[in-house]
């Protein structure tokens, strides 16, 4: 383009051909030494007077290369742009040459770092979101083990009875674990195989408190289809027989979809135990729940607990699949 342009412009394509032959090279060598030379060695390490100091001392010798080169092998008029017959390293040739040299360097430069740039931001993007995978998956690995640690000792408690429930509970167990070992190893699952999980725990927990315990489960929308991340609901759910009422406590789930909006509403109530002080006993499971959470929606769910009339209330909206 630079020889077309001058070419066109003296109407003299050989002259314009020589002179870009020995000024692009000398052009190249500059950018590359200001880009991965003086940039990274000053400019990036904040030595902003030893960089300025190269950087004139080169372009005075690029200068001097060019003019040189450009008299012995071009032309003997060093600056054929201007009037008349000029003379080289008079002060208007440098600043010419020099302010010309320098348009090159720092568009040649803002490519570069804008590329650069937008490579170390995808970089970092993607090492953010293996960051935040790993801890989602930390923390959905933690759910496993407290679940089954309370469900343990639940069955203990039985043995030591000697309650003809063991052999179911120990069946109900084998069905979750089978579910929590083989079945949420994807980021999303059926909110109706979440369901099931649900029923499951809640029939386990009946077995060990009996007819003590009342569940109702309601389902608003079609739910088919339906996707959301495991695990998500159950700490509420142990929540309900942890710190609830151990006589007479009914717990009721309600889930709504909402298709036009692509929402999902979980709320779940029990007969609270004003003996237990939930939001300080309710252990690893919901404050995991909240950080996945965070960690999955950012700020685009909404996560309501409260109690009234002698009843603990939990809402949560999310946005699905």
């Amino acid at each position: 383009m630079n020889f077309i342009r001058w070419g066109s412009y003296f109407n003299d394509y050989w002259y314009s051909l020589k002179s870009n032959l020995v000024e692009f090279p000398l052009h190249i060598i500059i950018v590359y030494f200001n880009i991965y030379y003086l940039i990274p060695k000053f400019i990036l390490n904040k030595k902003y007077v030893h960089f300025f100091t190269y950087f004139i001392v080169s372009l005075a010798l690029l200068y001097t290369i060019r003019t040189g080169l450009n008299y012995l092998l071009v032309t003997e008029n060093i600056w054929p742009e201007a009037e008349g017959v000029q003379k080289a390293f008079t002060f208007n040739h440098i600043v010419a040459v020099v302010l010309g040299e320098i348009y090159v360097i720092t568009l040649a430069s803002a490519i570069k770092l804008t590329v650069d740039w937008i490579a170390e931001k995808r970089r970092n993007d993607q090492l953010q979101k293996q960051q935040l995978q790993t801890e989602l998956n930390f923390l959905k690995s933690q759910i496993q083990p407290h679940f089954f640690f309370n469900t343990l000792n639940n069955l203990y408690a039985l043995a030591i009875e000697k309650s003809n429930n063991t052999p179911e509970v120990i069946l109900k167990l084998s069905e979750i674990m089978q579910y929590v070992l083989y079945e949420v190893k994807e980021p999303k699952i059926s909110l109706l195989k979440e369901i099931n999980y649900i029923h499951s725990y809640i029939d386990l927990e009946k077995l060990r408190y009996g007819d003590s315990i009342e569940s109702q489960l309601t389902i608003k929308g079609n739910v088919d289809g339906v996707n959301v991340p495991p695990l998500l609901f159950l700490p509420f759910i142990e929540n309900c027989f942890k710190h609830g009422a151990k006589n007479n406590n009914t717990i009721v789930i309600k889930i709504s979809f909402d298709k036009k909006d692509k929402e999902l509403v979980f709320t779940v109530e029990n007969n609270f135990n004003s003996s237990n002080d939930i939001e300080s006993k309710h252990g690893i499971g919901i404050e995991n729940v909240k950080r996945r959470l965070q960690l999955l929606f950012n700020d685009n769910f909404i996560l309501k607990t409260r109690i009234l009339d002698n009843k603990y209330l939990v809402r949560l909206k999310i946005p699905v699949e």
